[in-house]
């Protein structure tokens, strides 16, 4: 098998750690560089991970970084063709995405800076919360051009929704078809007209109060989990998107995504990283693709939109 390039995950955490063994065992990369700011954390990670190569049958081989708030360490990152960035806190019971901003932001500014002094052609993909303020963050701290960060929410989110459709009427998560938009928060827009089980609407399966409670649920996914665990919050289903959407980058698959993208006119909206379908390659984000919605859904878009642009706009100063 031939295996190219290095992705870097930031942050060695549950989210992270488990990304970066999702992305070892693809068995594509040359390199996994997996940092943390703990002292040792990462590099007896990445050992244990480099020992169940045999046992797995991937040559991916993972390395471990500890890095430092003033940069030190990031160099073991150097050239990095992807960065996953998963630093940051997690949310705990009872806590909004958006109760986050304040000390995450200061992390991923950080963060962000020392990955493009390192890897100034990375694609990156940010996951930490809330999610679309901090992409954004990620690119103005960056100083990248928008289509070379983008966020992970749209698949999460999407996965959600699938998982919850095919519970409920009982068929496999492979006969089902779901699509998710909007922000990653309140304002997440999953979209019934584009849901499918076994190529049949879903609207002729549920009525539309069953269909609606889908609908929350979905937007309720990751507080449903908080709220369960007690501590910490998902990391199996985030890591398989996030990786997913390195894999994407690596192989310049022109696979289409639900992704946090920067929309420049799409359905009516402008100058905002939102959640979208957008086909992915080797530069990141190569077209946002507009796809078909009910008037109703696009009108929730906008919502979302306008939702997110002022946090947004309020992160440069974090």
């Amino acid at each position: 098998m031939s295996r190219s390039g290095k992705v870097t995950v930031v942050g060695s955490g549950f989210y992270g750690s488990t990304t970066a063994l999702r992305l070892a065992e693809y068995d594509i990369f040359e390199t996994v560089v997996l940092t943390d700011i703990l002292e040792g954390k990462a590099e007896g990670l990445a050992l244990d991970m480099n020992q169940s190569r045999s046992i797995e049958g991937f040559e991916t081989k993972v390395v471990g970084a500890t890095t430092t708030a003033d940069g030190a360490g990031y160099e073991a990152t150097a050239n990095s063709d992807v960065v996953v960035i998963t630093a940051g806190l997690p949310r705990k019971p009872g806590m909004s995405r958006m109760d986050l901003i304040g000390v995450n932001a200061g992390i991923v500014r950080g963060v962000a800076e020392n990955i493009a002094k390192h890897s100034p052609k990375a694609v990156i993909i940010v996951v930490s919360n809330p999610l679309d303020e901090m992409t954004a963050l990620t690119q103005i701290a960056t100083g990248f051009p928008h289509h070379q960060v983008m966020g992970q929410a749209g698949m999460l989110d999407t996965a959600r929704f699938t998982n919850y459709v095919a519970e409920k009427l009982a068929v496999p998560v492979s006969a089902v078809k779901t699509l998710t938009l909007g922000s990653h928060g309140e304002t997440m827009v999953p979209v019934p007209s584009r849901c499918t089980v076994n190529g049949q609407p879903l609207t002729s399966l549920l009525p539309a109060n069953e269909i609606e409670e889908l609908v929350e649920r979905t937007r309720n996914g990751g507080a449903e989990i908080v709220a369960l665990l007690k501590t910490g919050s998902a990391y199996y289903a985030p890591s398989a998107a996030a990786a997913r959407m390195a894999k994407a980058v690596i192989e310049d698959s022109g696979a289409i995504m639900p992704v946090c993208a920067w929309v420049e006119g799409q359905y009516g909206i402008s100058g905002v990283y939102l959640g979208v379908e957008a086909k992915i390659g080797r530069a990141g984000i190569k077209e946002v693709v507009e796809t078909a919605l009910t008037d109703s859904e696009v009108a929730a878009l906008k919502v979302a939109a306008e939702a997110v642009r002022s946090k947004q706009a309020d992160v440069k100063d974090l």
